[in-house]
């Protein structure tokens, strides 16, 4: 069984910056593939970036694609969403999740654990 807890959500003004952190507990995160999904009121929630267990191989959303970053710190068990140049339509509840596919994924079915979300407002 693997807990996440995710933090570092706020009130940031477009153009700003925030980094969101994963921390997980119970199981290693080494070998699951971790992934940031988002869900803003009224939408499905949808897939934001997906990261290799080993840390190797990315992949982005286009919509964020340049502006965000996954990393992981598998000694400390925590994944980390670097966001740059935010802008209001990033305005979402933020989720990690692991999954079994080490190799990441940008299907929400591929995932088994989630953590509760953390709010991001990015003003205009």
């Amino acid at each position: 069984q693997v807990q996440l807890v995710e933090s570092g959500g706020g009130l940031v003004q477009a153009g700003g910056s925030l980094r969101l952190s994963c921390a997980a507990s119970g199981r290693t995160l080494s070998y699951y593939g971790m992934g940031w999904f988002r869900q803003a009121p009224g939408k499905e929630r949808e897939f934001v970036a997906t990261m290799h267990w080993s840390g190797d191989n990315t992949y982005y959303a286009d919509s964020v694609k340049g502006r965000f970053t996954i990393s992981r710190d598998n000694a400390k068990k925590t994944v980390y969403l670097q966001m740059n140049s935010l802008k209001p339509e990033d305005t979402a509840v933020y989720y990690c999740a692991a999954s079994r596919f080490g190799s990441g994924s940008t299907s929400r079915i591929s995932y088994d654990y989630w953590g509760q979300g953390t709010q991001v407002t990015v003003s205009s």
